[in-house]
């Protein structure tokens, strides 16, 4: 009996002994996950190849018009991505006071948001160099007539003084730069203002039309964004600075030393240029292409449409089982959506099958454009028929359809056996059967008896799938970005 319990009481302090050490292991683990993640900068972005942009939604900063992502802060990413010879991949934050919790998670790598530097937030990140110059301005609605007043009459409808600002409802994020300008705005002042707070997800440019469609009477914006929102409510008013010029610059986690110095040596000498200066005035300098752009059909932020033929790509679509954005994305590829187009090889219409190809599925001189689509994704179908046995995988396999489609199923073929030649999968695209395609212009690649296809220009499938692919998850976030929760 004494020898039983004898034996259990080890028993227990050896399963004792064996958990504390587990425990350790782990709390191990994790001090040294969160030690490497800590050092995350420019040399590890770099191998993984991605530089992940945290940005909002927004008219100036990032959106889809005519079938195409742009923006201010969009276009200077694309630019510093190819500096440093990586992709870019948007990350749209639909909550903007969340912003900085993402940025020190890791799931972004830069915020780039027409972000004012505060002290504040330069506790919580690394700003980098300035890549714009503001102030911030009262938003007011102009009062019905107000064409026609005199000027003592102008004064005395709208606030302006800053002192008038007491006892006024002003709507703002509460994580905003606004929200803590307008508190320090009420000491300065002697009065309270009552600040209103709205919602992360709720955009400034939204406020601005609230104010101009009356649902509020005030909000603060930066006078780049008022300027620009001007041209569009013709009956709201921004003349009232309420702070001084202030800082617009992107932002990196403290740790990412290498990675600020970088872009602060870049944007220095990028600001030089013509190609900034124009990208500058593209966004907050031209008026009349803002309002165009804001009221056309085809601007997906406030409409949802990437092209005239929208309806119809998604009736196709279904003949696939693809998403109606990825064939839209496809389509602006090989057309921009123009259905008269012509390449230099004889592919016409608005999915560019070659002469043959339009035959074999059915269309000739009086098809329409919707059975141009129709066309082109039964050709879609069939690539995904006679590719389906090799690679199981349906989302891997879209990269092979697309390539396929672009080239020709032969030279796909054709690297698949090189791939498996060179010990590199064949099933899987990135890093092995576009790295076999890619070659196949190499002499030492092409004339390989494996090869039945000869030459091909591979780096322009290689190309197409990537491009297809980065503009389809563009479509995805400026349509995912309406649904405002």
């Amino acid at each position: 009996m004494i020898k039983n319990k004898l034996l259990i009481s080890i028993l227990s302090l050896l399963f004792l002994a064996f958990i504390v050490a587990c425990n350790n292991e782990k709390k191990e683990k994790q001090i040294d996950s969160n030690q490497q993640r800590s050092v995350y900068d420019l040399e590890e972005i770099k191998k993984r190849g991605v530089l992940r942009a945290l940005i909002d939604y927004s008219s100036t900063s990032y959106f889809i018009y005519k079938g195409q992502p742009m923006g201010y802060e969009y276009e200077l990413l694309e630019t510093f991505a190819n500096h440093i010879d990586v992709d870019l991949e948007v990350i749209p934050v639909k909550n903007m006071d969340e912003i900085i919790s993402l940025l020190n998670s890791f799931q972004g790598d830069v915020i780039a948001a027409n972000w004012t530097v505060t002290k504040e937030r330069a506790k919580e990140v690394r700003f980098t160099q300035l890549n714009n110059i503001t102030e911030q301005v009262l938003i007011q609605r102009k009062p019905v007539g107000y064409e026609k007043m005199t000027k003592a009459e102008k004064s005395k409808a709208l606030i302006s003084t800053v002192a008038d600002l007491g006892g006024k409802e002003i709507y703002v994020r509460k994580n905003s730069s606004f929200y803590s300008r307008l508190m320090n705005l009420s000491d300065e002042i002697g009065a309270e203002i009552d600040i209103k707070t709205a919602k992360g997800a709720i955009t400034t440019e939204m406020l601005i039309e609230q104010v101009a469609k009356g649902e509020i009477d005030y909000t603060i914006a930066d006078r780049n964004i008022a300027r620009i929102n001007t041209s569009f409510f013709s009956n709201i008013d921004a003349s009232l600075a309420v702070s001084l010029k202030q800082r617009i610059s992107w932002a990196v986690r403290n740790s990412s030393v290498i990675l600020a110095d970088t872009i602060d040596a870049w944007l220095t000498e990028y600001k030089k240029t013509s190609e900034f200066k124009y990208i500058y005035n593209k966004y907050f300098k031209n008026q009349y292409s803002y309002r165009n752009r804001v009221i056309s059909d085809f601007y997906s932020a406030k409409s949802g449409i990437i092209s005239p033929f929208d309806d119809v790509i998604k009736e196709k679509a279904q003949l696939i089982d693809w998403d109606w954005r990825l064939i839209a994305s496809m389509i602006y590829q090989e057309s921009q959506f123009d259905s008269t187009a012509v390449s230099w090889a004889g592919a016409s219409g608005l999915m560019q099958l070659m002469p043959s190809t339009a035959l074999q599925f059915g269309l000739d001189s009086s098809s329409t454009n919707a059975d141009q689509i129709g066309a082109g994704v039964s050709y879609l179908k069939y690539l995904d028929k006679e590719l389906s046995e090799k690679v199981i995988d349906p989302t891997e396999r879209i990269k092979f359809i697309l390539a396929a489609y672009n080239v020709g199923l032969g030279h796909i073929w054709d690297a698949m056996r090189l791939a498996e030649k060179y010990n590199l999968d064949n099933t899987i695209w990135d890093d092995n059967v576009a790295v076999m395609l890619k070659n196949k212009s190499k002499p030492k690649y092409y004339k390989d008896p494996l090869v039945r296809h000869g030459y091909c220009r591979g780096r322009e499938p290689f190309y197409y799938v990537k491009e297809v692919l980065e503009r389809y998850k563009h479509y995805e976030n400026v349509m995912d970005s309406m649904k405002v929760e």
